[in-house]
């Protein structure tokens, strides 16, 4: 069967247009980096650090994405098939630990997902072409190919994105009674598809991501986000957004309560003791307390502490480094009670940057100030990394305040931060 998907890239040429009008403009060359003025006295002209720039190199996760969606708009489903199977039991991750399979898979269903979005976009009603074409098409390639799981997973994962699609930011009980019946309908064939297939049966991680995917649809949740969750991380240890996706589902205004998200923190840390030492807890709890103060105000921050020292023991690499330092400085706010949880954990940042800082990474840092569970918010991506790199030039004029107030120079080495007169 050959994919027609002239109803979908109909629904999509607006979009391309934009796209292609963004691609032919010609960026603005990117500014030298220079310290910026940040408090009187030119405070920040007595530090120096080296700035990330990223490689000009092919974005190897644009490089997978592209890969999945060219073999589904060829009709090559067995190779497309093929490739997420061994990608996903083999645990391949691209640089950033990301599933290679996740994105193979992302590409294979963006062509119908990105349609059935710009339709809802632009509020066509239900039995909008756009909207039920490209669903239909890929449940033609589901019914050619019903034992395999790859196959399966294109179609289910699907069927979770457009119904997230009428759902939109808020949760189904807040939504229109169309568009919850829409949502409901799209998750409940997800299930159905995924029901035939066990993820540990078949050492598939991607299968029990989309278990716990399809738990925003399901019937009391509750009583399946734990055990799901324990499947998944068992399948796949070393992929902390499992562990952080668990403490989010943990929220007592999601699936959870305070009680199962510190239960399940701790259990996660002892089943990955081997793998990560503490750091599970701090893992599960990553997310969950930058998005709920009572949350954060019942942790263990020595616990979460010793967690950041063991995650950094066991990936040092400046990225994650910066992510760490961003995420106590600036994603978890300022904390008025200087003994609290909060202000504990912020504080972490001056040992992270002070043992383990060699250079900045602009971008991490501007996504740090925008809550990490996001995808940053900006139209140029140079006006991003200069945000980024002002926010992290503040905490580290803050943080090494006295010396600078004496005069010193602090100037980032390959061995750490050396203070000079």
């Amino acid at each position: 069967m050959k994919m027609d998907l002239s109803l979908i890239l109909r629904a999509l040429r607006p979009v391309q247009a934009r796209l292609m009008a963004r691609l032919k403009a010609k960026p603005a060359d990117p500014a030298p980096f220079a310290i910026p003025d940040l408090r009187p006295g030119n405070a920040a002209e007595h530090l120096r650090i080296p700035v990330y720039t990223p490689p000009d190199l092919p974005d190897e996760t644009q490089v997978l994405h592209d890969e999945g969606q060219f073999l589904a708009r060829q009709d090559r489903w067995g190779d497309l098939a093929q490739r997420i199977r061994q990608t996903d039991q083999r645990r391949m991750k691209t640089a950033d630990f990301i599933p290679l399979a996740d994105l193979l898979l992302a590409g294979a269903r963006r062509d119908v997902v990105a349609a059935a979005e710009h339709a809802l976009a632009d509020g066509v009603p239900e039995h909008d072409g756009a909207l039920r074409s490209g669903i239909a098409l890929l449940e033609e390639v589901h019914d050619e190919y019903p034992d395999d799981y790859a196959i399966a997973l294109t179609v289910a994962l699907s069927h979770i994105d457009v119904g997230r699609a009428w759902r939109g930011p808020g949760l189904p009980r807040d939504l229109p009674a169309s568009h919850r019946r829409a949502f409901q309908a799209h998750f409940d064939r997800a299930a159905t598809i995924l029901d035939r297939f066990c993820g540990i049966e078949l050492n598939s991680p991607a299968l029990a991501a989309a278990r716990c995917a399809l738990l925003d649809g399901i019937r009391d949740p509750h009583l399946r986000v734990a055990d799901d969750y324990e499947d998944l991380i068992d399948l796949d240890p070393t992929d902390q957004r499992h562990m952080r996706a668990l403490g989010r589902h943990l929220l007592p205004s999601r699936f959870g309560s305070y009680d199962a998200l510190e239960l399940e923190a701790r259990r996660t840390a002892s089943r990955t003791q081997d793998i990560w030492g503490d750091a599970a807890y701090a893992w599960v709890y990553f997310d969950a307390i930058t998005h709920d103060p009572e949350a954060c105000a019942r942790i263990d921050a020595d616990f979460f502490a010793d967690g950041l020292r063991d995650i950094l023991r066991r990936r040092p690499d400046q990225a994650n480094v910066n992510m760490l330092a961003a995420y106590c400085a600036v994603a978890l706010g300022t904390a008025k009670d200087p003994a609290s949880p909060r202000a504990r954990i912020s504080g972490c940042a001056d040992w992270i940057i002070r043992d383990h800082l060699r250079e900045l990474h602009p971008l991490i840092w501007a996504h740090a100030a925008q809550g990490f569970d996001t995808a940053p918010r900006a139209r140029s991506l140079h006006r991003l990394a200069d945000r980024g790199r002002d926010e992290a030039l503040r905490v580290l004029t803050r943080l090494f305040a006295d010396e600078i107030a004496k005069g010193h120079e602090v100037i980032f080495t390959p061995d750490g931060p050396r203070i000079h007169a």
